[in-house]
């Protein structure tokens, strides 16, 4: 029995492409504009800021992988040495396809997954004042170039949202990204 089980686990293995089946970490940075909107009662409020967002994880194949990131969103200064961060950090899983050859050239992507994102009040740069967060699914497209297996730019926009005791944030970004993978 145990010789059947081996021999069906290599014909499986067997059927799996090299690509498949050799995986990539992958480190990832975006720079770019939020556009943060707030919906209290009947009134809504838009702003946007810079966004940073830095983010890692594992393409399993060329296609389908998972990710993680943690980042900045929206930054304002309230004035009496306060500001108003918009942080937030996630998981997700991730898939592309690209159009050239050896999986490099041009492709679309898409993520979607869980982020937490915290709005807090911090007091001379460090001193965290208050804090709330809030859990909520986040998406994502992007359309890109690989340069070669290891690097690639891309266009992102991602869609995340919050619920801060009757406070709804939803928070669109525009990025431009890099990624590098070992």
């Amino acid at each position: 029995m145990k010789k059947y089980v081996t021999l069906a686990a290599a014909i499986a293995l067997a059927t799996l492409s090299t690509d498949a089946m050799a995986g990539h970490a992958f480190v990832r940075g975006e720079l770019g504009s939020s556009d943060t909107e707030v919906r209290v009662g009947g009134y809504r409020a838009s702003e946007s800021d810079t966004a940073a967002v830095l983010g890692g994880g594992y393409w399993f194949t060329p296609n389908i992988g998972v990710e993680g990131h943690v980042g900045s969103l929206y930054n304002k200064d309230l004035g009496y040495d306060e500001q108003l961060d918009l942080v937030s950090i996630g998981v997700g899983l991730v898939a592309k396809k690209n159009f050239g050859a050896d999986n490099t050239g041009f492709f679309v992507g898409a993520r979607a997954g869980i982020a937490r994102m915290t709005a807090q009040v911090r007091e001379d740069d460090f001193d965290v004042i208050d804090d709330e967060s809030s859990t909520k699914p986040y998406y994502g497209v992007n359309v890109g170039y690989d340069f070669n297996r290891r690097w690639g730019l891309s266009l992102n926009y991602d869609r995340r949202q919050a619920d801060f005791n009757g406070v709804d944030v939803d928070v669109d970004t525009f990025s431009l990204g890099g990624e590098f993978r070992f």
